[in-house]
């Protein structure tokens, strides 16, 4: 019988050594200067810089409900996942819904880990008489690339608690997330909006030369604010004191959500195992040099949302640590 198990354990350690061997993992995200995008590429430098067998390759750039489908087909390891988009494929509705396949091949997904997208910052400069949402009538704006995500999330947001529509009350300009940016710097536009974990890389560069001011709404509170946090969005602060020209004298109220690295269900146990634990167990060594990482959790990144499936070696590596039971 002892040299059964023997047997039956030396197998199982090459089965595994030959799934890790060589292993190059395809990740998509979105725009590289974003928040969320830095956090992804940070957790696949830390993973190759644990594993010698495994290799995530980074591309940033594209729409994170393409990089769902295209992971879903099978043509890409890890993606950039939210409750949102989740929702969307695998019941083929919404940007989805002209793509046949998309419920059936949505089997194909699931998650590693959730983490905070970051707290949508409406910011105007420092002298601006823009004090709060409701005083951004007959304003331009900067939402997030028209029709993705962010922007509908940021225009939801206003629209729920101060009753002001963008194309209405208000102009949302048409751009990509670094020309937005650019038109902030230049003065081109009133408010520009971005979520992500404080520091963010945006505010950090404008306020070395101006001051900044973040904005609320006067009333977050209602049905109408009810319905738009809806199930996967939350209610959150932005500090005051988180930039050097920062003239807000107190917390901000804003909004919040969970996004997370997707992967496809079908890849190798084991190397999804070990990905997974080669993050978390080393994740410590880059707080100083990322204080966003601080907003990272266990549990926050084992949340069930919208019926999103754990990849089983990540669910592994969950419960051996004993933050899933």
């Amino acid at each position: 019988m002892r040299k059964l198990t023997l047997a039956a354990t030396a197998a199982a350690t090459i089965a595994a050594t030959t799934a890790m061997a060589d292993t190059t993992l395809r990740m998509a995200t979105i725009e590289p200067s974003l928040g969320q995008a830095i956090t992804m590429a940070t957790f696949a430098n830390i993973v190759n810089g644990q594993l010698d067998d495994v290799q995530i390759e980074v591309a940033g750039g594209g729409a994170a409900t393409v990089h769902q489908l295209e992971a879903a087909r099978g043509n890409l390891d890890m993606f950039m996942a939210s409750p949102t988009i989740y929702n969307f494929i695998s019941r083929g509705v919404a940007m989805y819904a002209n793509q046949e396949d998309a419920a059936e091949v949505s089997e194909n997904l699931a998650l590693l880990m959730w983490f905070p997208y970051g707290q949508y910052h409406y910011a105007v400069r420092g002298d601006s008489d823009i004090e709060f949402l409701d005083d951004i009538e007959g304003a331009t704006v900067f939402l997030g690339p028209a029709g993705g995500g962010a922007f509908n999330a940021a225009r939801g947001w206003i629209e729920a608690t101060t009753g002001l529509v963008a194309g209405e009350d208000y102009e949302a300009i048409t751009a990509n997330w670094a020309t937005g940016f650019q038109s902030f710097l230049d003065g081109n536009i009133d408010m520009y909006v971005n979520g992500c974990i404080d520091p963010c890389q945006q505010f950090i560069q404008f306020t070395e030369t101006e001051s900044l001011r973040f904005i609320g709404p006067e009333d977050h509170t209602g049905e109408a604010v009810d319905a738009f946090l809806g199930n996967f969005r939350y209610l959150a602060e932005i500090p005051a004191g988180a930039y050097g020209n920062q003239v807000n004298d107190g917390p901000v109220m804003s909004n919040d959500t969970a996004v997370g690295i997707g992967v496809r269900a079908d890849l190798d146990e084991e190397v999804i195992y070990q990905v997974t634990r080669a993050f978390w167990e080393n994740i410590d060594s880059i707080t100083s040099d990322a204080p966003w990482a601080q907003a990272l959790s266990l549990e926050f990144a084992v949340q069930s949302l919208a019926g999103m499936p754990l990849h089983p070696g990540a669910e592994r590596y969950y419960r051996e640590i004993g933050v899933l039971e």
